[in-house]
């Protein structure tokens, strides 16, 4: 048994998602398939949900408006019958404009979780709709009656014993070969809908896999796999063939894009392999992440972290931050969902990088109950791993570095951003 992930670029238009056909239509094995929202559909339902936060529901079902017709367009082109595609997905349109019309927006994150985790629901309804009209018989499940998670929303946690005994009844496999399923989205224990962070879709398709026993875990991309760098910011990139889980987690830590942080644990629990293979090239290999490699990378890889933000605090009264006062700063960033991706200290002060996230105003408020609080926003962190004196000289050249950190492979260089 494997289990297929498909990212929103894949199915964000009728030609992408026929290229989904063509690909499961050459598996033979059982398979569970992962999906995200259609292209930037998961945007789009944020602006949204800032409408109706905002209480103007005029101007938020006119945003849902646009979401629905460009889920239209793609049914008009993919379905003989279009009215087979529209019926799918018109209960969910229907449900989306009454929560709009009804709900008061008193949560910002529990009604993101409510709103935004509509955009998996559709996708799936059109694709499991789609995958019977070409003849591949499947079961479409509802991953939030399936993944049980906290109530943490907007970055649940999956309770992994709960979850197993509802997929593994409701994956059937001896009933059905293929099954359709939601990335990104669960249901605490009350039913309430949650979502499992940006880009959680593929520790969505991790966990299905954990559960399940997979073979393998495969997630499709519009890449040839795992590069040294991204090929929109830098140069001559390099192909990386295989991986170890350790490999991975420290690029995903640092901010690459091509695996979301929390994917690894769950494979690397059961040893299942995680394989990265292009979309547009489907014979291709593309990369793997597993225990071990035949050879070390041997390339120095390069992140971007775009939109950081330094923040600098220290006591007010000058005792030594690395006793008490550290505690209380890291409470109050935690509580505030700041997400930390460098820190250096001096003897009373501490600067940490961030990401400028709606968050960052309420977490400096606090701090500066208890301390003096400095940023500077507009920043970038860039990360090399297999750091050398000639790739810093590449890519920090004329460039003002407000804070560097070298270690005996990796280097750190938080960056003002380009103009």
């Amino acid at each position: 048994m494997k289990v297929y992930k498909f990212g929103g670029a894949s199915v964000r238009s009728a030609e992408g998602i026929k290229n989904i056909v063509k690909i499961v239509s050459g598996v033979t094995e059982p398979l569970f398939i992962v999906i995200s929202a259609m292209g930037k559909t998961t945007n789009a339902m944020e602006v949204v949900l800032e409408q109706f936060m905002k209480a103007n529901h005029a101007a938020s079902l006119e945003k849902l408006a646009e979401v629905e017709s460009y889920h239209r367009e793609i049914i008009s082109e993919l379905f003989e019958i279009p009215e087979n595609g529209r019926n799918a997905v018109k209960p969910l349109f229907d449900e989306l404009k009454k929560f709009i019309t009804e709900g008061v927006g008193d949560d910002y994150d529990r009604w993101y979780d409510r709103l935004v985790s509509f955009g998996e629901v559709i996708s799936t309804r059109i694709i499991s709709a789609y995958f019977v009209e070409c003849g591949i018989s499947n079961e479409w499940l509802d991953m939030r009656t399936l993944l049980v998670t906290d109530s943490n929303f907007r970055e649940a946690n999956v309770k992994m014993n709960d979850s197993q005994i509802r997929l593994l009844k409701a994956a059937d496999f001896s009933k059905n070969r293929i099954y359709i399923g939601q990335g990104f989205i669960g249901a605490n224990i009350k039913g309430d809908p949650t979502t499992l962070g940006r880009e959680g879709s593929d520790y969505s398709a991790a966990v299905v896999g954990n559960l399940l026993d997979a073979e393998s875990v495969t997630i499709w991309k519009d890449v040839p796999g795992i590069l040294n760098a991204d090929p929109r910011i830098f140069e001559n990139t390099v192909h990386i063939p295989e991986l170890t889980y350790l490999d991975a987690v420290e690029l995903a830590y640092s901010g690459a894009q091509i695996i979301h942080p929390k994917t690894i644990k769950p494979l690397e629990n059961k040893q299942i392999p995680l394989y990265v293979r292009p979309f547009g090239s489907p014979k291709e290999a593309g990369s793997v992440i597993k225990s071990s490699t035949e050879k070390p990378i041997n390339v120095p890889v390069l992140i971007l972290r775009k939109n950081q933000v330094l923040i600098t605090i220290r006591p007010r009264d000058f005792s030594f931050v690395l006793e008490e006062s550290l505690s209380k700063a890291f409470v109050i960033m935690n509580k505030h969902r700041l997400k930390i991706s460098l820190i250096q200290s001096s003897a009373i002060s501490i600067s940490v990088c961030v990401d400028n996230t709606r968050y960052l105003a309420d977490a400096m408020d606090e701090l500066g109950n208890e301390f003096k609080v400095s940023y500077n926003e507009s920043l970038e962190l860039l990360t090399i791993r297999g750091i050398n004196n000639d790739i810093v000289n590449q890519t920090t050249s004329g460039r003002e570095i407000l804070l560097s950190q070298r270690t005996r492979r990796i280097g750190r260089f938080l960056m003002k951003e380009l103009e």
